[in-house]
């Protein structure tokens, strides 16, 4: 076990980032033109850093698994994006942001990333607006905002339900730019199987093209990993069904440290699991909490629909249990509230695990407003209905016809029953103030690092973190590298290490291959979910922790003596594209446990039962555990830990509340 150094600049906090882009080494425009580097992913993350440094003039080539960039899962995004701008003129400010970031994280981030992440915020909205990004605005024309879990301001910045998808058209849109320009040399359908390291340092990637199935070699001066998180390691998740772990998990087995991998976040408004035929499962947008309340009956087993259940006998249990917050605590701690009531027999619908989301209050609320504009201040009860419909219709449409065409209910006239369901991974690659990995040249951005959200992401910081690194800060702080950089002159991919690369990346699909076992891939995808849901999920203990690592261990001797993968490796073959993504996750979720099993706290989205106040809120340990874990890939199944000591000199660290 080793410290490692996290690289972060001297000085008081809120001149870090001004004095390092000032005195940061640089890269001459003639100079650029000649260092080449890769970007592994095209979603926010990968398409802003892609587009932004072909702008700059470096040579680069963008890769993606998808037929577009613009089907990256960065798409799927709905609430907004968060941005210290303070337009409602609420109190909002960048060191608000940060420190609403650091204690949403239940303080297990670092300092100087998350206030450099919450100055270059603004910058966000304004690069968004400049690239016509459509989003809302009040009446008058001036951007609005919601509010967002884990504030009290309003720093939301959104276009409809729909944020995700307009700002990956905007960054798509930069990036199409550069492609069309010649700058960025684009390869969509390639899925990075290695790391090519020489001397040390990333010095490219083997990619296969998933529809020829050939493997190629890729050189680039520094490799960048924007490729998202791991969602997808517990089966059933709000994750695309192609979102994996394999791109960051071969950089962690080439020397990359794997960072808090079990910090996982479990949403709590998401459309409850209605069977064992699922592959996934859908967000209902955390702005939905905004204008809704969240409640169950007061009675147990109360199979009365919800509409037949009077007022007095509602339970709005977060309002009642943090009063100074209510519906918008953060995100753990709502989903562990729910999973309490669930588990406590007060659930709703069939399954008894689902609770209400009821927008009729807010609903009558905004009737009255509009009302009121057109002269009548004393509308009955129907009117403001239908007014209010309106406005709901116009913010949230696109989400409620989503749950009417997955439930078959009408969430206009009955309220929506939602669930906590894997959302978000906050763990990931390690990173130091440059974002750069434990391998040198190797950099990784977006959700695929650890680096701003601790052990717990507030809503509406993800799309924050990945235009905010993409667009802002890799730019910067991949030049002090490249500086270092420029006399090297571009690698032969026939050298060995590229030769040895691909041989093994050859070999583990021809072993897949030929393995010509009986049970299909997502057979042990299923299975793997399963454990890592009921043993590494919402809650964990340490008995099922050792259980569970007990059982992934005989899953995977299990998968690489049983698993059949039809079909060859030259060809389009989507079942072993899951399949190497499947023996990743296996070996991820052994480490999951691991972490977690070590952790012996509870902080932000990893809950250990152990370890819990009398109220049943997460107790830290912060002489202990105040640290993050970077855990470094032995080979055969062995980890070594790493530490990086968290410093808080400028936020006084206390157990969290939101009473």
């Amino acid at each position: 076990m080793s410290a490692i150094n996290s690289n972060i600049p001297e000085g008081e906090l809120t001149t870090k980032w001004t004095k390092y882009k000032s005195s940061v080494p640089l890269v001459n425009p003639s100079n650029k033109r000649s260092l080449e580097v890769i970007v592994v992913g095209s979603g926010l993350a990968g398409a802003s850093a892609a587009a932004t440094l072909a702008e700059m003039g470096y040579k680069v080539k963008c890769f993606c698994f998808q037929d577009s960039p613009r089907r990256a899962h960065s798409i799927a995004a709905q609430g907004g994006i968060n941005a210290a701008k303070n337009y409602q003129n609420d109190g909002d400010s960048t060191y608000r942001l940060f420190y609403d970031t650091i204690k949403g994280g239940d303080y297990r981030a670092r300092e100087a990333n998350v206030h450099r992440l919450a100055e270059v915020s603004a910058n966000i909205i304004d690069q968004c607006v400049a690239q016509g990004v459509p989003l809302a605005r009040e009446y008058g024309g001036l951007l609005d905002n919601r509010s967002f879990g884990g504030t009290q301001v309003q720093r939301t910045f959104y276009a409809a339900g729909q944020t995700g998808q307009q700002l990956l058209l905007g960054a798509y849109s930069a990036l199409e730019r550069q492609i069309g320009m010649g700058k960025v040399e684009m390869f969509t359908r390639h899925e990075m199987l290695e790391v090519v390291k020489i001397d040390g340092k990333a010095r490219g990637i083997i990619a296969r093209n998933l529809i020829t199935g050939e493997l190629e070699r890729h050189f680039g001066h520094a490799v960048v990993l924007g490729t998202g998180g791991y969602g997808n390691v517990f089966y059933l998740s709000t994750n695309a069904m192609g979102s994996n772990v394999t791109a960051a998990w071969k950089a962690n087995k080439q020397g990359a440290f794997f960072a808090n991998p079990c910090y996982t976040q479990i949403h709590p408004t998401c459309i409850p699991v209605s069977g064992d035929h699922q592959s996934k499962l859908t967000l209902m947008s955390e702005s939905l909490r905004n204008d809704g309340r969240i409640w169950v009956p007061k009675n147990k087993d109360d199979n009365r629909k919800a509409s037949e259940i009077p007022e007095d006998e509602r339970d709005y249990y977060l309002e009642r249990r943090y009063p100074a917050f209510g519906n918008l605590v953060p995100r753990d701690v709502a989903s562990r509230a729910a999973k309490e009531r669930c588990d406590a027999g007060y659930g709703v619908g069939t399954s008894k695990l689902a609770v209400y989301l009821d927008f009729k209050a807010n609903t009558e609320r905004y009737g009255k407003i509009e009302a009121s504009k057109a002269g009548n201040h004393n509308p009955d009860k129907e009117t403001c209905m239908r007014l209010g419909l309106a406005v709901i219709k116009e913010k949230y449409g696109n989400l409620f016809d989503m749950y009417a065409q997955i439930t078959g209910e009408n969430p206009y006239e009955t309220p929506m029953r939602i669930y906590p369901a894997v959302h978000y991974t906050m763990g990931g690659l390690w990173v130091d103030y440059n974002l750069m990995t434990t391998v040198p040249g190797l950099y990784c951005t977006g959700e695929a690092n650890f680096s701003d959200h601790g052990a717990n992401r507030l809503g509406a910081s993800a799309l924050m973190q990945g235009l905010a690194d993409g667009y802002f800060v890799l730019p910067y702080t991949i030049g002090a590298y490249l500086s270092k950089e420029i006399s090297v002159k571009a690698i032969p991919t026939d050298h060995p290490a590229f030769v040895e690369a691909e041989a093994k990346a050859k070999g583990i699909l021809d072993t897949l291959i030929n393995i010509k076992g009986t049970k299909s891939v997502d057979h042990f995808h299923k299975k793997l979910g399963l454990i890592m849901w009921d043993k590494c999920g919402m809650a964990r203990n340490a008995e099922g922790l050792k259980s569970a690592i007990a059982e992934i261990q005989q899953l995977k001797r299990d998968f690489w003596s049983d698993v059949r993968v039809p079909g060859t490796a030259d060809e389009y073959n989507p079942e072993l594209e899951k399949a190497g993504r499947v023996a990743d996750f296996i070996e991820l979720g052994e480490l999951m446990c691991i972490d977690a099993l070590n952790r012996n706290e509870s902080c932000g989205g990893h809950f250990r039962e152990e370890y819990q106040t009398e109220e049943g809120e997460a107790l830290r340990d912060d002489e202990n555990y105040a640290y993050v874990a970077a855990w470094e890939n032995k080979g055969d199944g062995n980890f070594e830990l790493h530490k990086e000591e968290l410093k808080f000199e400028n936020i006084k660290i206390a157990q969290r509340s939101y009473k």
